[in-house]
């Protein structure tokens, strides 16, 4: 199966001397979720920042879609590739409705991914709760022609609920064709709905494989390589 999204032995970090992410080797298939789990500091936003063309590499290559790009994240985009962070970049200023249209999203399409946006149409963003802005954020993503999505910490200060909401939102664009990495504090949510997950720590991946190996495997990693305490695996919460 030929991946859409490749990180070939990719050194990523702040310039010279702050290296964080060392020799990653890391793909996502067309149709499948991909989790990055790994602890505070362990290099994944730095992975997402770099993939998305908001750090350059210090070394290797970011390949999408077959042909290796260097550009910025708006020339990715053209290429398919969609972020969603975990600053929620909305524009709190504007209404829902203004913000899909000045990011050239599909509001048909994303009202039906989240039809209790349809309410607030004409609300204020600020207004809004930071769930239903987490949900127009990933609805902007998911409404345009998006073939790759980097999604960091989507659950961040969210209630369990609108976490599960926004994870079925992945699941369902995944099982419709799309690309997706995802990282995600709630490691056991994560798991059920990814399809294959890597665990990094100090800025290399130490255990990867399909979800299904990895869900047995889940103390262990949680105990040896994220550094967190195993409630976090019956709950569904972690520390941010």
């Amino acid at each position: 199966m030929t991946a859409v999204l490749e990180a070939r032995s990719l050194d990523a970090g702040y310039g010279a001397g702050s290296t964080v992410v060392r020799s990653l080797d890391l793909e996502v298939h067309e149709g499948e979720i991909v989790a990055l789990l790994g602890p505070n500091g362990a290099g994944k936003t730095t992975t997402l920042n770099t993939l998305c063309g908001e750090l350059a590499p210090l070394g290797g290559d970011v390949v999408l879609h077959g042909r290796t790009v260097t550009g910025p994240l708006h020339e990715r985009a053209r290429l398919g590739l969609g972020l969603v962070a975990e600053e929620r970049a909305v524009l709190t200023s504007m209404s829902v409705t203004d913000n899909l249209r000045v990011t050239r999203a599909d509001p048909d399409r994303a009202f039906a991914l989240f039809p209790e946006l349809q309410a607030h149409a004409r609300r204020q963003v600020g207004l809004l709760s930071g769930g239903q802005q987490q949900m127009l954020a990933l609805a902007i993503a998911l409404s345009r022609p998006t073939t790759v999505l980097l999604a960091d910490e989507l659950s961040l200060g969210l209630a369990p609920l609108i976490v599960d909401r926004l994870l079925r939102a992945l699941r369902d664009a995944a099982d419709s064709g799309v690309a997706v990495l995802l990282v995600e504090q709630h490691i056991a949510k994560a798991m059920a709905v990814a399809d294959r997950a890597y665990v990094m720590r100090r800025g290399q991946i130490e255990v990867s494989g399909t979800a299904t190996e990895l869900r047995g495997r889940l103390v262990e990693i949680q105990e040896s390589y994220l550094e967190a305490h195993p409630t976090t695996i019956s709950n569904g919460s972690a520390p941010a």
